[in-house]
């Protein structure tokens, strides 16, 4: 259930000593091919991470033999050095590895606190001890080795006609778009090459992990890669890959969502009627980032008012004495004011549902978010520490 579910990788998650706590915080996942395409889709904050701005240019090759992985540490806004780092943890994979790779197909991946500058004393010795712990099996381990505040480690996979997408992510903080703050590798056994991942990995974040909005914020670190081998020999129809690499993706972006920081409350946001997909999306992101209806979601208050609040601040086509509005399943607002009780709607449940129909065309769109709590509050002030 896992980036080692499709043939042709192997995986490893070690701990390296970079987090202090001694917890595993190093990870690595190797194509061993016969094919090695690649695609990557990465944060669209300016403020980029120098692991992204490397894997950026790895990527443009279209081929990517390894990716290495870090908690413990984002190496992020920490200038030339920073950069340098990244360049020699790349090499380090490609010298340990041996054989034909080279650094210029080993992408990296780093996520925990800005600002700081990685243990290079322990995470390239680590790199190695990771190579020799390379394993068919290790992608669960590579999955923990990634958490920084996550409370569980998170993976899926789906197999199809002989070939299977799996796949493993970390995040439960700093969620938005564009991505969250996501570090996700995908794998695939089918025989495809960089292109058509492309065109699959950017259909699939569209509609899966651009549209987690957990708490608004942007982060420097987000990246999302599908790796093909090739192993199984098989040349899925694309629409049949496109549809498997979106499910792995989609149960990845619930699973961040439900690992939220100090969430109690999952909240599905279904926007319907619209004039366009856009319109859709902009509205549920503003529902999704109204601080005050996350708080009243918190306390299992169905106050609908302030959806209705969120709606008015963007530029969708709607006419206000047509909105309706539904808080699981019951439709609180009609035409735009009190519609049924809202004493019907229970909200004892993990997951709260809310359709907004804007009654303006035959567009819809979902954005998943969370509800505001006194933890979420406190784990981000301590973060640091």
């Amino acid at each position: 259930m896992t980036v080692t579910a499709a043939q042709g990788f192997t995986a490893a998650g070690i701990a390296a000593g970079i987090k202090e706590n001694g917890n595993p915080d190093l990870a690595l996942v190797v194509n061993n091919g016969p094919r090695l395409a690649a695609a990557g889709v990465f944060t669209s904050n300016r403020v980029k991470a120098a692991p992204v701005q490397w894997s950026e240019q790895v990527l443009r090759g279209g081929a990517v033999s390894a990716v290495v992985l870090n908690s413990g540490g984002a190496n992020a806004c920490t200038g030339p050095k920073g950069f340098q780092d990244t360049h020699a943890t790349a090499e380090k994979v490609a010298e340990a590895l041996g054989g034909e790779h080279n650094a210029g197909e080993v992408a990296v991946a780093s996520t925990g606190l800005i600002g700081v500058l990685l243990p290079m004393d322990k995470l390239l010795p680590g790199v190695g001890t990771a190579v020799a712990a390379l394993s068919a099996d290790g992608g669960e381990a590579a999955a923990v080795a990634i958490k920084t505040t996550d409370t569980v480690h998170k993976t899926a996979a789906v197999t199809r006609d002989g070939w299977t997408v799996g796949g493993m992510a970390k995040g439960a903080g700093m969620l938005a778009p564009g991505l969250a703050t996501m570090l996700v590798v995908v794998t695939t056994d089918a025989d495809l090459d960089s292109a058509t991942l492309d065109r699959a990995l950017r259909s699939a974040t569209r509609s899966t992990f651009d549209r987690v909005d957990s708490d608004g914020c942007m982060s420097t670190n987000d990246t999302v890669l599908l790796l093909a081998s090739g192993a199984s020999g098989q040349v899925p129809a694309y629409e049949d890959f496109a549809e498997a690499v979106r499910t792995v993706c989609d149960d990845l972006a619930r699973q961040l969502v439900g690992d939220a920081e100090g969430a109690s409350k999952d909240i599905r946001i279904e926007v319907v009627g619209a004039a366009s997909e856009d319109d859709a999306v902009e509205v549920g992101r503003s529902i999704a980032r109204n601080n005050l209806l996350k708080c009243a979601i918190h306390g299992e208050d169905p106050n609908w008012g302030r959806v209705l609040s969120a709606i008015g601040t963007t530029g969708a086509a709607f006419d206000p004495d047509r909105l309706n509005v539904a808080i699981n399943g019951v439709w609180v607002c009609k035409n735009g004011s009190v519609g049924e009780d809202r004493d019907l709607v229970s909200m004892k449940d993990r997951e709260v549902r809310i359709t907004a129909d804007l009654c303006s065309g035959g567009e819809s769109a979902v954005i998943w978010t969370n509800d505001l709590t006194a933890e979420y509050v406190h784990e981000n002030s301590a973060y640091s520490s």
